[in-house]
């Protein structure tokens, strides 16, 4: 019997790397109002665990679920989509 990973896995761009071993990740979705039909946008800030201090604010990353590691960060980062380039 194989075993399938069910942990949720979102995209979000890292606002702040100022705590030790954690940044926040802001996820925006876009949903559509059920009563109206008009579609808006929803955002969530998430505190996921990096362990070598690698991410930099501006950097979009994937998360994914894990066990609880604080009583805020159930999160862990995963892997670096795209790097942060100052203009």
């Amino acid at each position: 019997m194989s075993v399938i990973n069910l942990k949720r896995t979102l995209t979000g761009v890292v606002v702040s790397n100022k705590m030790d071993k954690t940044v926040t990740v802001l996820v925006e979705r876009k949903i559509k109002h059920s009563l109206l039909g008009k579609v808006l946008r929803v955002s969530k800030k998430y505190h996921a665990h990096d362990e070598n201090n690698e991410f930099i604010q501006g950097d979009l990353v994937f998360i994914e679920e894990c066990r609880p590691l604080a009583k805020t960060k159930s999160w862990r980062v995963t892997k670096l989509v795209e790097k942060y380039q100052a203009a």
